[in-house]
């Protein structure tokens, strides 16, 4: 079993990191077991997810829990100018992580793709987001539609547990989405990740 921690950008990361069903789907599934506390990881978005700061919590992490790997979970942020996963890539580093997963637009539009929990959300049967990665801003696509269908999202972590929890959100079924590819590299390069561990 290998043994991960993982650095957040922000709020909506740290809820799908620390809930019940991540930890259970990385262990059943990745061969994956999260230590440490996600909070410690939380750079708090912006221009915190640098180099030289990202690696600093990374050391700080390593000898803090020992885990076999740190993962960087991250938004595109387009709002910092920054419209290439590469290039985003480059900013956060390498050094002391072993995976680093780019959310187009932003984590959010993952819950998009889950077609199954959006229509469990929004009392919709019919509902479908074609292409969920081209949001901008999903946060606000959501707001949109949860004001259509009179479910106001309320704070956006408060969302992200509830959605979660309440309408079982599943990285699987958004990574099974055509539109979405970001989930989908989430979901293969975390099982790579676990299989590594078993050779």
């Amino acid at each position: 079993m290998v043994k991960a921690s993982f650095i957040v950008e922000g709020q909506t990361e740290i809820e799908l990191v620390r809930s019940d069903y991540f930890k259970k789907w990385l262990m059943q599934y990745c061969g994956i077991e999260l230590i440490g506390n996600p909070k410690d990881g939380n750079c708090k978005g912006k221009g915190n997810m640098c180099a030289a700061k990202l690696e600093a919590l990374a050391e700080k992490i390593r000898k803090q829990d020992a885990p076999d790997v740190i993962v960087v979970l991250a938004d595109l942020d387009p709002d910092a100018d920054v419209l290439c996963i590469t290039e985003r890539k480059k900013r956060i580093g390498s050094r002391h992580i072993d995976l680093v997963v780019i959310a187009r637009n932003a984590l959010e539009a993952w819950f998009l793709a889950d077609t199954e929990a959006m229509r469990s959300w929004l009392r919709d049967g019919q509902f479908y987001e074609p292409v969920p990665e081209s949001h901008m801003q999903p946060w606000d696509a959501l707001k949109n539609y949860g004001k259509a269908a009179n479910r106001g999202p309320g704070s956006k972590p408060g969302f992200a547990r509830k959605f979660i929890r309440d309408q079982r959100f599943d990285l699987e079924r958004a990574a099974s989405h055509e539109n979405c590819p970001s989930a989908s590299y989430c979901v293969e390069k975390l099982k790579q990740l676990g299989n590594k561990g078993k050779s």
